[in-house]
C-alpha cells in the first residue's frame, strides 16, 4: 500500500515540467537553489521596471520591491512550482457509499496570460465507494493549494484538481470538481469589469448522469450557505 501511495504521489508532481503550470526544472529545489533563484529574478524584475522607465532605486518605497517580489513568487505565488507536495493520506472507506463534498476550499492562484490573481472557491466531491479510499480531509485543501501555487488558467486548474483527486481515490464511482473564481485580469486589465466570475466544473462516473442523484446532490449543495459564491 505504502509503495502504491508513493507511486501516485510521484506522479502528480510531473505536471508538464517547465511549463507555467507545471512544476519547475530540478523540482523539488532546495533552500539553497530557491535563494540563489530568488536572487537571480531580483535582478532580472529590476531590470523589468528600468525596462518601463521606473526609477525604483530612488523611490524609498520601491527599492525593496525587485526582491519582494521574487520572494512573492517563489515562496507564495509559485510555491507549487519548487515545494514537493506534503504527503497525501487516505482511508479504506469501510463500507461508505455516500457522498463527500467538502465545499468554499480557499483559492489563489494566477493566470498564465497575464499573470494575475485568480482568487474564489474550490468545492471538491467523490463517492469513494464500499471498497475504495477517502481522503484526509484537510488534504483535499492541501491538493487544492499545490495545483493553485503553481499558476494555471482555470480550466487547467479544473481538470489538475480532478485528476489528483480522482488517482487518490482509486476504485472511486466518480469525481466531481467546480471552481468559482475572480479574475484580476478582467477587473484590472482589457475591459475592466469588476464583480465577474467565471464557473468550471469536471466530473466523472456518477456525476456525469443528468439522470443521476450523485449530480444533482453535489450540485444542489453548493447552493445552500456557500459564502456568495453561489452557482
Amino acid at each position: 500500500m505504502e509503495n502504491k501511495r508513493r507511486k501516485i504521489h510521484e506522479e502528480l508532481e510531473v505536471v508538464k515540467e517547465g511549463f507555467a503550470n507545471g512544476v519547475a526544472e530540478g523540482f523539488p529545489l532546495s533552500l539553497q537553489e530557491k535563494s540563489d533563484m530568488i536572487e537571480d529574478a531580483t535582478i532580472a524584475f529590476g531590470d523589468f521596471l528600468d525596462a518601463l522607465r521606473c526609477d525604483w532605486r530612488n523611490d524609498p518605497n520601491s527599492m525593496e520591491t525587485p526582491k519582494r517580489v521574487a520572494k512573492a513568487y517563489v515562496n507564495d505565488l509559485w510555491a507549487g512550482r519548487y515545494t514537493a507536495m506534503s504527503p497525501i493520506t487516505s482511508f479504506p472507506s469501510d463500507g461508505y457509499d455516500g457522498i463527500i463534498i467538502e465545499r468554499n476550499i480557499p483559492l489563489t492562484s494566477m493566470c498564465s496570460h497575464h499573470h494575475q490573481t485568480i482568487s474564489g472557491v474550490v468545492h471538491i466531491g467523490y463517492i469513494a465507494g464500499e471498497d475504495g479510499q477517502v481522503i484526509g480531509l484537510s488534504k483535499l485543501n492541501r491538493i487544492v493549494e499545490l495545483f493553485g501555487r503553481r499558476g494555471a488558467i482555470q480550466e487547467q486548474l479544473t481538470s489538475a484538481i480532478h485528476g489528483a483527486v480522482d488517482k487518490i481515490t482509486e476504485g472511486n464511482l466518480g469525481v466531481a470538481v467546480t471552481i468559482v473564481a475572480a479574475h484580476s485580469c478582467v477587473s484590472c486589465r482589457g475591459v475592466k469589469h469588476a464583480g465577474a466570475s467565471m464557473i468550471t466544473t469536471k466530473a466523472s462516473g456518477a456525476f456525469r448522469d443528468d439522470e443521476n442523484n450523485a449530480r444533482k446532490e453535489f450540485f444542489d449543495s453548493l447552493k445552500i450557505n456557500n459564502g456568495g459564491h453561489n452557482i
